[in-house]
């Protein structure tokens, strides 16, 4: 019997594709969709139309805080990546202070409301240092009272084939009245997986007229400045004339006109910022197209994201990787079914 899972903060469909994208050889023991929700519209048409275009009335529009979750549906599993924005060393760090720092506790009325076999919860690694470390202590707190043996665990994406250096606290929990002990699946098995950011972008090519593809124009000041930073180097690291330097007081984020490394994977793939936060390729004096930052994310190419340019650049990078999802709930499904597994210690203590 497949799980069912319910999404909350659902985002355009990396944890959704991997979840129903999880094959461990024993056709009982998979994951279906049955709902879920997000604020976002675009990224609620995203969602519906690649993972369940059959049952677009399954995803719900609408902010957390006013969602009445009495009309969903029964649930085997729940995911939800809480919002990251207070967490995420990019922002303010509110933590807990933010407007999005409390949403956890949505998840954790889910938990109690529904009361699946198990949960993936999954947020960024700032969040173990927010408030002094006490954010991070009072949400697995409120876990584990919600009645789960939980796993967290900040899981280094690049480690598990996944072309881009992407960190994430990832937390799987059990209800403490089954008898089934999640382990961390190992890395060994993706030590040798070409992992580099070229070859993700262009093996094999994406096609010219692929979706999402479109090119951003560059102006001409950008590509000036672009050609003098070499591969790996920022804005701030790379040798630029004058009159190209950027006059910025304070804190200089690295990813400022960051060129990738092509023999390397990505840097993070963000939603966030402004101009020169896009993700530049390492040869051409551009940024990312969606497509090529979708790929990065392991989207395959033909999940389509709806919205405009900015709506689609900001999905995907909210996104989990598809195939770093995929790993994790295969070690789930392995898990309730018996299989042993390569695995790691969790390296976050309760």
């Amino acid at each position: 019997m497949p799980f069912r899972l319910g999404e909350l903060f659902c985002g355009p469909g990396g944890i959704a594709w991997g979840a129903t994208h999880a094959d461990i050889g024993n056709p009982e023991f998979s994951i279906i969709h049955q709902w879920a929700n997000d604020y976002d519209a675009d990224t609620c048409e995203t969602y519906r139309r690649n993972i369940c275009p059959n049952a677009p009335q399954t995803v719900y529009h609408e902010d957390i805080r006013k969602f009445d979750m009495s009309k969903l549906s029964d649930i085997d599993a729940l995911a939800f990546g809480f919002p990251c924005n207070d967490y995420s060393v990019v922002g303010e760090q509110k933590g807990m202070n933010g407007v999005y720092g409390p949403l956890y506790s949505y998840g954790v009325k889910a938990l109690k409301k529904f009361r699946p076999l198990w949960f993936l919860a999954e947020n960024v690694g700032g969040l173990r240092n927010a408030n002094e470390g006490k954010a991070f202590t009072k949400i697995t707190s409120e876990l584990r009272n919600a009645g789960y043996v939980i796993t967290p665990h900040l899981y280094k994406f690049e480690e598990y084939g996944i072309p881009q250096a992407r960190h994430r606290i990832i937390i799987i929990g059990i209800r403490n009245d089954l008898d089934f002990i999640y382990r961390v699946p190992s890395t060994a098995p993706y030590v040798d997986i070409d992992n580099s950011c070229r070859t993700a972008i262009e093996v094999p090519p994406i096609p010219p007229d692929a979706f999402n593809n479109e090119r951003t124009n560059q102006s001409q000041i950008v590509v000036s400045r672009l050609s003098h930073i070499l591969p790996g180097q920022n804005a701030f690291t790379a040798d630029l004339p004058e009159d190209l330097r950027l006059n910025i007081k304070g804190a200089r984020i690295s990813q400022i006109y960051k060129r990738l490394d092509p023999d390397k994977p990505s840097y993070t793939v963000t939603g966030s910022g402004g101009g020169g936060t896009h993700i530049y390729h390492w040869d051409e004096p551009r940024a990312l197209t969606n497509r090529e930052r979708a790929r990065l994310q392991t989207f395959p190419d033909n999940y389509q994201f709806i919205g405009s340019k900015e709506s689609v650049r900001k999905q995907i990078g909210m996104a989990v990787p598809c195939r770093g999802a995929q790993i994790i709930f295969e070690a789930v499904l392995k898990t309730f079914a018996n299989i042993p597994y390569e695995y790691i210690d969790a390296n976050i203590n309760e």
